[in-house]
């Protein structure tokens, strides 16, 4: 890595074309509803580029690994799928986000288990990632039927999950903490929170805005102007979105650092040179051919889907949990020394399948023809 050498850093800016297509199928080679993007490149001159530390090393290390697993897992072959230690012991995420398991069921059971409308479509995603368990979503369709926006009923689902407290059953992911509101709109039991916001955004413009935004940063803004949506909420609840037929963003447009990935990237780099936090993913994610090359790193793509901001800033968050125990004498921002997750395989089966749009369901069919393990 040149220290010192002038580094461009490519943004971009959007134009926006009415490509919508009424009534089409939702196989691999249909267009996204939405909008056609045409890049006008900005560049941004930066001088002094980010200063790593060792723990950079093991970044690419980990994503090459973790990848590994993920092609070993769906392919069949049987355990050990790795010689890492700390990976066989811990329980880490993808390399690629959208192929962790919950992203895998959002994506095929939320989103396109049916043809839904935006309204819908819209509805489903929020509802699915306030709780981010995918047991209180078959709970919830179970007990009420399929969600979409004209059925929506906050007073029936917070019926259903009344009960399911009551029987002690958890209704929230740990993978993070929804908050519980400003005063103004706090209840008694914080589910119920937040479904009445729900209903408030079903009842308002965001459907309209966020389709008539013309950047990922404008949709990242309306998101983070809901009550209670504090900036890393509102930025991974746009992915989700995005991963709809109905929003066409790319994912190379825009990053927000996630509390987990700041660590990391302190972990990674002993100084950041010119770059900001979010500077610092696109210049890692732009650079990953050169990282891997360069390290004689064999790194097994998403069938050709390049590593996305998204993703490089998901590992970030990776990388510094899996530093605690590989060097644990670089601290982070939190301060925290141990791995909280042991890995323990789900039993369950789930077949990849990924966003129509990114035209990788037919890759994925020739390569296994049977479904693996579980992705978890």
């Amino acid at each position: 890595m040149e220290g010192g050498s002038e580094t461009r850093i490519k943004r971009t800016a959007r134009s926006e074309v009415n490509t919508t297509q009424p009534g089409a199928a939702s196989g691999d080679d249909v267009s996204p509803v939405g909008t056609l993007v045409q890049r006008i490149p900005e560049v941004i001159l930066k001088k002094t580029p980010p200063r790593p530390s060792p723990v950079f090393d093991t970044y690419w290390k980990f994503a090459a690994e973790r990848q590994s697993i993920f092609h070993a897992r769906i392919a069949g072959t049987p355990q050990p799928w790795t010689q890492d230690t700390i990976l066989t012991e811990y329980k880490f995420t993808n390399a690629y986000r959208a192929s962790d398991r919950v992203s895998q069921f959002l994506i095929r059971y939320v989103i396109y288990a049916a043809e839904f409308d935006w309204s819908s479509t819209l509805l489903r995603i929020i509802l699915f990632k306030i709780f981010n368990k995918i047991s209180t979503w078959e709970l919830i369709e179970s007990q009420i039927g399929t969600i979409n926006a004209t059925s929506f009923s906050a007073e029936r689902i917070g019926h259903v999950l009344d009960n399911e407290l009551r029987r002690g059953s958890p209704i929230y992911s740990s993978a993070y903490i929804m908050p519980s509101g400003p005063a103004s709109i706090r209840q008694s039991r914080k589910h119920m929170m937040h479904l009445a916001l729900l209903s408030e955004i079903v009842r308002g413009r965001l459907f309209n805005d966020l389709l008539e935004a013309r950047s990922m940063e404008a949709a990242y803004r309306l998101l983070l102007a809901i009550p209670s949506f504090g900036p890393f909420l509102a930025f991974q609840f746009l992915i989700d979105l995005n991963y709809s037929k109905y929003l066409n963003f790319s994912e190379m447009d825009f990053v927000v650092p996630g509390p987990g990935a700041r660590d990391g990237i302190r972990k990674c780099f002993y100084d950041f040179g010119d770059y900001n936090e979010s500077d610092v993913i696109r210049w890692v994610t732009e650079r990953q051919d050169e990282e891997f090359a360069v390290r004689e790193i064999k790194f097994q793509s998403l069938w050709g889907r390049h590593l996305q901001l998204i993703d490089c800033q998901n590992l970030f968050c990776e990388v510094d949990k899996y530093a605690r125990v590989a060097h644990p004498d670089l601290k982070g921002r939190t301060g925290r020394t141990r791995i909280k997750q042991r890995f323990s395989p789900n039993p369950n089966q789930i077949s990849p399948w990924f966003p129509p749009k990114w035209a990788l369901n037919k890759k994925i069919g020739r390569s296994y023809a049977a479904p693996g393990p579980s992705l978890e």
